[in-house]
């Protein structure tokens, strides 16, 4: 004869799982109705930043973000050059930026070799216009880089606008561009010869 108090013991059991699991399903289901927090990135420059942050100031901090890539171009050595690029830059950006730099910046452009070497002096934003996708941002850019490149007896001054379409991502926890296409150039103030004494 089977014991009617063991049966009744399987029915709370089983209704006590029962319930737990209701219970676990309420609560997932609750915590998934709460927004989840915005997360911030490291971003060079300034503290750390949700993408709200970056969308409201995406013209402050673009052209830090490219001032930084400058001055990773001022850089000579090439792990050098790559490391301080890799704080800015991720992916296809990153890649397409050393290989300009370490290759060289044709066409009238900062051309760095042992006998000629760069130097950036100032970068300045000209117009952008900023367009968001969740934590993806596209920024249409114009800026203009004033900078010289250096021989053993003169200089020459250029004074290049460039305009590129910048994508911004968090990658690896920081703000990053991850694609940096060039779609102008405009050299019309580059080439002005500037003798070497004068600039000791």
């Amino acid at each position: 004869m089977s014991d009617p108090r063991g049966s009744q013991n399987r029915f709370v059991l089983i209704g006590l799982v029962g319930a737990s699991v209701i219970a676990a399903l309420v609560v997932a289901g609750v915590l998934r109705s709460f927004p989840r927090e915005p997360e911030p990135y490291t971003v060079i420059g300034f503290n750390p930043m949700t993408a709200d942050d970056v969308s409201d100031q995406f013209f402050l901090v673009a052209p830090e973000m490219l001032t930084a890539v400058y001055e990773a171009f001022n850089e000579t050595g090439e792990a050098e050059i790559y490391d301080s690029l890799a704080r800015v830059a991720a992916e296809e950006a990153l890649e397409a930026l050393y290989l300009e730099r370490v290759g060289a910046m044709a066409g009238g452009g900062l051309n760095p070799s042992e006998e000629a070497d760069q130097e950036i002096h100032t970068m300045e934003m000209i117009r952008i216009d900023n367009r968001r996708d969740g934590e993806t941002f596209t920024w249409d850019a114009r800026w203009r880089v004033v900078g010289t490149v250096g021989h053993t007896t003169h200089l020459h001054v250029r004074g290049n606008i460039y305009a590129a379409i910048l994508t911004l991502e968090p990658v690896d926890g920081s703000w990053r561009f991850t694609d940096f296409e060039l779609t102008d150039v405009d050299r019309a103030e580059a080439g002005q010869f500037v003798p070497a004494d004068d600039n000791e």
